[in-house]
């Protein structure tokens, strides 16, 4: 189980989506080019068959003859136009429709791309960007860094986390009567913390909102590898855009954003990313975003690489195709596993409700706290879901976040943890987590009554 020792006490770290760290081994193939590239002095060895495939090797030489000078030299500030090529591919195979690579920048992770486009939306503290709430802190950190303003709209949990259009016009509404300019919107889909993926009709939904507000879409598409059911697959924000046809089309400005990091092949360290724009934003934007990406010089050339790799695997025929199947099937039918035990694991617990993590890699429960324990929270002077989670991890050494962390509506707590440990771990750290939840319910109960959800 993987565990920080100190004190004698395990801690089982399932508050960051950090697949590595929790035990996940690297996809093979990719490591196998990277590391030739890293080191091109191997590929013409004569032992190099011995430990690399033919055809990783092939694509080793094929990544650095697009370089300049290896892995080592500056690309261009957008990335290397060969593999902004490949993306441009890649999301023409997803969506049926054209990717222009020139409106493609790669990114030191999907992260870095928000805070670029974030940083060309926002001139001040009149200009507001609405939000998901729950939501992913990179957006109200990056907001508040730029000195804008945020916007939240909530999503609704009873309805599994979809969203509700009144709800986003009375946000904009209150924006406005205080003086704030709403310039801009997010979405997370698949979902963050939330694990939901966003149906067809909301997705319609969202953009024909940002077309009547004139609002740039900012969607955080990271997961959309990793869906764990079959009724609610993952869609593109930019496919259903591009399906609606004009003057929807023609007329929203769009922003998508993936990642090397959150997929199923979960290499966070390697911060490889990228963001597209659809060819409604006007190209002086364009040319100013460039102008905003050149102050860094170049991103990370080897996560360029892993992009590349990524938007374009092993296919049938190749010499690694069947282990790169084999290897990411495995992932992907462990953690759907996982999702159904972490989502079963909260629903038997007292007072606890949570809805099915569609997809991501995290599950949002709720925490239906006993007045005792709001009670004992405010004594101790803690938000009643940190006071829970601090009582969790000295019990049982299950690290998670609070609900608080990412936004929630007032009175309502929850905790946010990853599906991440190890398979065969997971019935034991439920098992750990219910006898717990059960135990302070029980300390803290003052009889009275709660209903599920």
């Amino acid at each position: 189980m993987p565990f920080c020792q100190k004190e004698g006490k395990k801690i089982i770290f399932t508050n960051v989506g950090n697949p590595h760290a929790l035990g996940q081994k690297p996809l093979t193939f990719p490591r196998q080019v990277v590391a030739l590239c890293q080191a091109p002095f191997l590929l013409d060895d004569p032992n190099v068959g011995m430990l690399f495939s033919a055809d990783a090797n092939k694509r080793a030489k094929h990544y650095l003859s697009l370089t300049s000078g290896g892995l080592g030299a500056y690309s261009d500030s957008r990335g290397l136009p060969g593999v902004r090529k490949e993306v441009a591919e890649f999301i023409q195979r997803r969506d049926g429709y054209p990717s222009d690579p020139e409106l493609i920048f790669l990114t030191d992770g999907a992260s870095k791309g928000v805070m670029q486009i974030l940083n060309c939306v926002i001139r001040g503290a009149g200009d507001g960007i609405l939000v998901p709430v729950p939501q992913y802190p990179l957006y109200s950190a990056t907001i508040s860094l730029l000195g804008g303003s945020l916007v939240p709209y909530y999503l609704d949990e009873s309805e599994n986390w979809g969203l509700d259009v009144n709800n986003l016009r009375q946000s904009v509404s209150q924006a406005h009567s205080q003086g704030i300019s709403v310039r801009a919107m997010v979405i997370i889909n698949p979902g963050n913390p939330t694990g939901q993926c966003l149906s067809e009709a909301n997705l319609r939904e969202i953009l024909r909102f940002c077309y009547s507000e004139k609002l740039v879409l900012l969607g955080d598409e990271v997961y959309q590898q990793k869906i764990y059911q079959d009724e609610r697959p993952f869609i593109s924000s930019k496919k259903i855009l591009m399906d609606m046809g004009s003057p929807f089309s023609k007329e929203v400005q769009l922003v998508s954003f993936h990642t090397v990091s959150k997929g199923y092949w979960g290499e966070c360290g390697q911060r490889g990313g990228y963001f597209e724009m659809t060819t409604s934003l006007p190209g002086f934007v364009v040319e100013e975003i460039y102008k905003v990406a050149s102050i860094a010089l170049s991103p990370n050339v080897s996560a360029q690489i892993f992009m590349g790799l990524m938007v374009s695997s092993p296919k049938p025929g190749d010499i690694s195709y069947d282990q790169f199947t084999r290897e990411s099937k495995g992932i992907l039918e462990s953690l759907r596993r996982r999702a159904k035990i972490m989502t079963d694991g909260f629903n038997s617990c007292k007072n606890v409700v949570c809805n099915f993590t569609e997809g991501a890699m995290y599950s949002f429960p709720q925490i239906q706290l006993p007045p005792g324990a709001l009670q004992t929270a405010k004594q101790a002077g803690k938000v009643p879901d940190v006071f829970y989670c601090l009582k969790l991890l000295e019990a049982t050494g299950i690290s998670t976040v609070p609900g608080s962390g990412f936004g929630q509506k007032e009175g309502v707590f929850h905790l946010r943890t990853t599906i991440l440990p190890a398979e065969e771990e997971m019935p034991e750290i439920m098992d750990s987590f219910k006898k717990f939840n059960d135990e302070f319910m029980t300390q803290y109960d003052n009889n009275f009554g709660y209903s599920r959800m």
